[in-house]
């Protein structure tokens, strides 16, 4: 089965071609053609990891050389695919929940003259996210790694008619550049230290690198990291990606893109392991990560922007684990993979009210939604208690274990990784709760005149069902019997958590904090009129309105000294580079003036000018003997 692993790669990227260059002629069939390949992929998916269940653990890495991609000089690498227990979780989520949202979007982009082309920018995500976990070298990372921010671009700017769409996906385009500089010059890192690209190779050669070396090369890969996967200082463009069409936040916040830089650190582990310094950076930028988006969301009555900094907060959860080592590697992968069920679902629900609400997206114009589009109510609900850690729900088994993990780090540090995830669950039971109160409870605050909400076709509500049921079990699943940690523990290593206090104590603590962060949601926008219109609060109120000012630090800390560093680089490069070039231009030109006065036409002048050098020649002879 492990030589067909390029089929996962190869049907929605042969899905892709087809719909674009088959033009119009596709229009009629394209959306259907578009998730049968996705579909294919996720087939091929449970095949690969059936296989992979049916051996050893210690047999359960299956790689293939498809051709030698790179021979210059020393630089040898070849285009290989590796299948092992990292990479088919990813698989799974992305094909699966992928193929879900490509089924979503046969409803939601029913009416949509370009939906061929969408499907085939899907088809094209799918491809790209798979080669960047599929891939058995940094190299062939990157190339997935770029893939995946191509179409991001098309698919947050897919409506480009709309100027706030094309703004936001040059803006997503540009700050992930900046991120990808960082892996970019870890690769030249790791060839200049360890001779390769290839995972096991640098891996290798990681024990006899300097702790320095490894430092820079893990910092870079943070700073990676922090791009694709919306983390500060590099956060600004998640919010304005939800510009594009709903499915595309599902695709790009849940199962995909944003998780890149998760597989990013856990697949870099052994590099992270051996540079202490770079985890605790890792840790850092996630604890703030989680409270910076925890608080944005707080403050956003746009549905859609209030469940992206939902995802910079869980995404945060996330890296904070996955710097915590071995000891997080695999609760990080758990929240990953029960995010990508819950937040899928809950952002589908969200297109939903979208769908029923003529595209309104303001949660002031919502209320008492839950009468009208029960489906829709109970999917999302489902994915609302599984976020907050509601148990027996997904988030309860992956998010708490973050937390538990992140107290078991000991000492001051225990402390504050763990104060930091556990304030942030109280602050995401507030926001989350405020989401699902404002929208489906309360009187109904929309113009009955002009809307008429209803509940979605059975194409959207199908997909949404399907996400809900693993919202609820995905997370005893993945943790009976501590089934996902032996899974990962070839790739990842042994799984082993401190307990600071009973496990029965520490999950009393997190549930009256986020029972708090409920109790207070309820009390504000329960019991209380929700008003039309947002009040103007305080200044961290204002603050997180404007997303914590993240434009405004991008700005001043990184447009603004790259703007002078450019202009500085044109001026040398006008006065300096091009003064030099047309300096001798100059030169040339003067002496090519002078010695035309040489050439008069005349064939006596020539006949002279020949004698005279014959002349000079023979002297010269003649002085050089005598010598």
């Amino acid at each position: 089965m492990g030589s067909l692993s390029w089929l996962l790669i190869a049907l929605p990227l042969a899905g892709s071609a087809v719909l674009l260059l088959g033009g119009r002629a596709t229009d009629r069939w394209g959306h259907l053609f578009g998730c049968a390949t996705a579909l294919g992929s996720f087939v091929l998916g449970v095949l690969l990891f059936v296989d992979l269940l049916g051996r050893a653990a210690e047999d359960r890495t299956v790689t293939q050389t498809l051709f030698t991609w790179v021979p210059v000089g020393q630089l040898r690498v070849d285009f290989g695919l590796q299948v092992d227990a990292l990479s088919i979780c990813f698989v799974l989520l992305i094909t699966g929940v992928g193929s879900l949202i490509h089924l979503y979007s046969v409803g939601y982009m029913r009416a949509d003259v370009g939906r061929r082309r969408f499907f085939a920018y899907l088809n094209l995500f799918l491809a790209a996210m798979l080669l960047l976990v599929l891939a058995d070298n940094f190299l062939g990372l990157y190339m997935g790694w770029e893939g995946v921010g191509l179409a991001s671009y098309l698919l947050i700017g897919f409506w480009s008619h709309k100027p706030s769409a094309a703004t936001a996906a040059k803006k997503a385009f540009v700050v992930n550049r900046v991120g990808d500089i960082g892996l970019a010059v870890a690769l030249m890192v790791m060839f200049s230290s360890a001779g390769t690209v290839s995972y096991a190779g640098v891996f290798d050669a990681a024990t006899r690198m300097p702790e320095s070396t490894l430092t820079a090369i893990g910092l870079l890969l943070l700073l990676a990291a922090c791009g694709k996967s919306a983390q500060v200082p590099l956060q600004s463009w998640l919010g304005d990606a939800m510009e594009g069409p709903t499915p595309v936040s599902a695709l790009i916040h849940a199962a995909t893109m944003v998780t890149a830089g998760v597989y990013l650190i856990v697949r870099s582990g052994p590099v992270f392991n051996l540079a202490p310094g770079a985890q605790v950076a890792v840790t850092i930028v996630g604890a703030v990560t989680l409270l910076f988006g925890a608080v944005i969301g707080c403050a956003k009555d746009d549905i859609k922007k209030a469940l992206a900094a939902s995802t910079m907060s869980q995404i945060g959860y996330m890296v904070l684990a996955a710097g915590l080592g071995p000891a997080g590697y695999a609760v990080a992968i758990m929240h990953l993979i029960t995010h990508g069920f819950f937040k899928a679902g809950l952002f589908l629900g969200a297109g939903s009210v979208m769908h029923g609400m003529n595209d309104e997206t303001d949660m002031r114009r919502f209320g008492g939604l839950r009468s009208v589009m029960p489906i829709t109510f109970v999917t999302f609900g489902l994915g609302y208690l599984a976020i907050i850690g509601v148990p027996p729900f997904a988030g309860f088994f992956s998010k708490d274990a973050i937390i538990e993990t992140a107290f078991g780090a000991g000492g001051v540090k225990g402390i504050l990784l763990g104060g930091a995830a556990l304030l942030g669950a109280g602050i995401t039971a507030f926001y989350m709760t405020r989401v699902m109160l404002m929208t489906f409870f309360g009187r109904r605050r929309w113009d009955e005149h002009t809307t008429h909400p209803h509940e979605s076709p059975a194409v959207m509500t199908a997909p949404m069902i399907v996400l809900a049921l693993g919202s609820v079990g995905a997370g005893a699943v993945l943790a009976v019997g501590g089934g996902l940690a032996d899974w990962l523990e070839p790739v990842v290593g042994v799984h082993e958590t401190h307990h600071i206090m009973p496990v029965w104590a520490m999950t009393a603590i997190i549930l009256t904090v986020v029972a708090i962060g409920v109790g207070i949601a309820y009390r504000m926008y329960a019991t209380q009129q929700v008003p039309e219109t947002a009040p103007s609060g305080s200044a961290l109120t204002v603050a997180a309105r404007n997303d914590l000012y993240g434009d405004a630090f991008n700005e001043r800390f990184l447009m603004r000294p790259g703007r002078q560093v450019t202009v500085g680089l044109v001026e040398i490069d006008e006065d300096i580079v091009e003064g030099a070039t047309r300096g001798l231009a100059t030169v040339i030109v003067d002496a090519s003036q002078r010695l035309r006065g040489w050439q008069t036409g005349f064939a006596r002048s020539y006949a002279l000018s020949m004698l005279a050098g014959t002349v000079l020649v023979i002297g010269a002879i003649l002085m050089v003997r005598i010598w």
